[in-house]
């Protein structure tokens, strides 16, 4: 065994990736992705012992996040970014000590080995290090609620927006996962963590919906046109901000690809008659999308593939993305902006995109534009034409087994609305769903980032129609999973108690049985089955 991996909904065999990872990355970058986490745990307690003051710090809390989001699944593969990372984490580490005058006997405080040894060390202090099975579970389904917060703690704070006891629960939550080892200890945190999600994806959504205006109802061109172009993927709104601007009067067109989709819905990019259409579809099918292209490509956040030999030489990262000798764009300097000026001159020499859709998508059903529907929706419910809302958000993957949720949402009877935000919507926003009372069947919020106006439309109903509960909503939640960011929209939902939530294609590899048997007992979370069924079921209410 060279590692061992169960982090996202792909791994080898639905029990862990152990030579090489599903995802593409070598056994040395999950070595060193292991080791980075187990020293920003170290540097969690070194952080503690400094108070309150030290806990808030902005600077180490931005810090923390951004190391967390590059082991993300599918954002950073580039070994030597890591190795530059995991240095700074015990500079930090080391200077706070020496600062706050505290020592600890962890390991994961004290360890200093030079780079010839984090793969050794790395696959010593690795997921398997703890040989509890339950307690390995709970520990790790923290870690992973912690990292999906840390990017949606990322994403916000690139715009300006940081709540300190944010990142002072990311610090204290590293600390538990070092030095808490009583099961009922852990799931405390564990259920903290949810409830930052929500924190956390509220602020996201204030700094998206502050910075470019609440989306509106928007018809995305998916059509390719004749001048070169620029594909811009990933989740980031303030790289495409800037990306626009520099190219405004270039003749160079940008195309959103993947979850840059719902850009178009936001009111401050509608000003750029040149961010002209969506291309492509979900992450994984990059791998032809991109050569189809034919311009250069910046990624700017997961979700990145094995990068081909097809348009290796065109292809950019920015953030904590990386992939070894992919030329990376530098974080922006302070008060300035990214220089995109590398992917604009390999533009220039690139001919137009081959086409590769027709027709549009519909998008810009965030929480705003549905409470503005909401009279509609609420007659709709209480005169009996809309029977059922059903949640199909989350994440779009290989496995064939997703093929499930293009049927359901096929075979969903026409009284139904689907609600939904993230990658999964490649699945079936495609499909002509027709309407219902006068309303879209497909509601389309955004992002995976966006997960909290699906949270929100349901408090706003609970609230407007009276019912003590939200399950006694007419909502079902039939969720697809594949990384870290559904990880925290999982416990997120489960803060707000919403139960009975479907999750697939398959449950999480590194739910342990005990751990798994307890969630389905408190929340009743199981997992999907055949469409028919489950449909059966959500109409029932079950």
């Amino acid at each position: 065994m060279q590692m061992f991996c169960f982090q996202c909904e792909e791994t080898s065999k639905g029990r862990g990736c152990t030579q090489q990872g599903i995802c593409g990355k070598h056994s040395s970058t999950a070595q060193l992705q292991d080791l980075l986490v187990y020293m920003l745990k170290g540097l969690a307690v070194v952080i503690q012992s400094g108070g309150p003051q030290v806990r808030t710090d902005p600077e180490l809390g931005r810090f923390i996040a951004e190391s967390l989001f590059m082991t993300v699944t599918n954002v950073n593969f580039d070994d030597a970014r890591l190795t530059e990372r995991l240095q700074e984490i015990i500079e930090r580490r080391e200077s706070l000590k020496s600062k706050l005058g505290q020592g600890s006997d962890l390991d994961a405080v004290n360890w200093c080995g030079d780079p010839g040894q984090s793969l050794s060390k790395g696959a010593l202090v690795g997921i398997l290090a703890e040989t509890d099975e339950d307690i390995r579970s709970l520990r790790e389904l923290l870690v992973y609620g912690l990292k999906g917060l840390a990017a949606y703690t990322d994403h916000a704070a690139i715009l300006g927006f940081e709540d300190p006891e944010i990142y002072g629960f990311m610090i204290d939550a590293l600390a538990a996962t070092l030095t808490e080892s009583a099961p009922n200890r852990l799931l405390d945190w564990v259920f903290r963590c949810g409830e930052r999600g929500v924190a956390a994806m509220a602020l996201l959504d204030k700094a998206h919906t502050s910075t470019f205006g609440h989306p509106e109802i928007t018809r995305i061109n998916q059509q390719v046109g004749t001048n070169p172009g620029i594909l811009i993927s990933g989740h980031d709104l303030k790289d495409l901000e800037e990306l626009l601007e520099q190219t405004q009067g270039t003749g160079i067109d940008v195309y959103t690809h993947g979850e840059m989709l719902p850009a178009h819905a936001y009111p401050a990019f509608k000003q750029y008659p040149h961010l002209v259409g969506n291309y492509g579809h979900a992450w994984w099918q990059q791998d032809k999308e991109f050569a189809a292209f034919n311009g250069p490509i910046l990624v700017t956040t997961n979700c990145l593939i094995p990068v081909e030999d097809s348009y290796r030489d065109r292809i950019f990262t920015t953030g904590q993305v990386g992939w070894p000798g992919v030329p990376h764009i530098p974080d922006r300097p302070k008060g300035g902006s990214k220089d995109f000026s590398p992917v604009i001159a390999r533009a220039r020499t690139c001919p137009p995109p081959t086409p590769l859709d027709q027709g549009e998508l519909v998008a810009g059903f965030a929480h705003a534009q549905i409470l503005a529907l909401a009279d509609q929706v609420l007659a709709a419910v209480q005169s009996g034409a809309v029977r059922r809302l059903i949640v199909m958000g989350g994440c779009d993957g290989r496995h064939k087994q997703r093929a499930y949720y293009t049927e359901v949402a096929q075979c969903l009877p026409r009284d139904t609305l689907i609600l939904t935000a993230g990658c999964a919507k490649y699945r079936f926003n495609g499909l002509d769903l027709g309407t219902v009372a006068g309303i879209p069947r497909l509601l389309d919020a955004g992002q995976c980032n966006d997960a909290y106006s699906l949270a929100y439309v349901a408090l706003k109903l609970k609230e407007t129609l009276g019912v003590a509960d939200l399950n006694d909503l007419p909502i079902s939640y039939d969720i697809a999973w594949y990384e870290q960011k559904a990880v925290i929209v999982l416990l997120a939902l489960l803060h707000l108690g919403v139960k009975g939530i479907r999750l697939g294609p398959t449950l999480p590899a590194f739910l342990s049985p005990k751990v798994a048997g307890f969630l389905r007992e408190r929340f009743d979370l199981k997992p999907i089955d055949n469409p028919e069924t489950d449909i059966q079921a959500m109409l029932a209410g079950a």
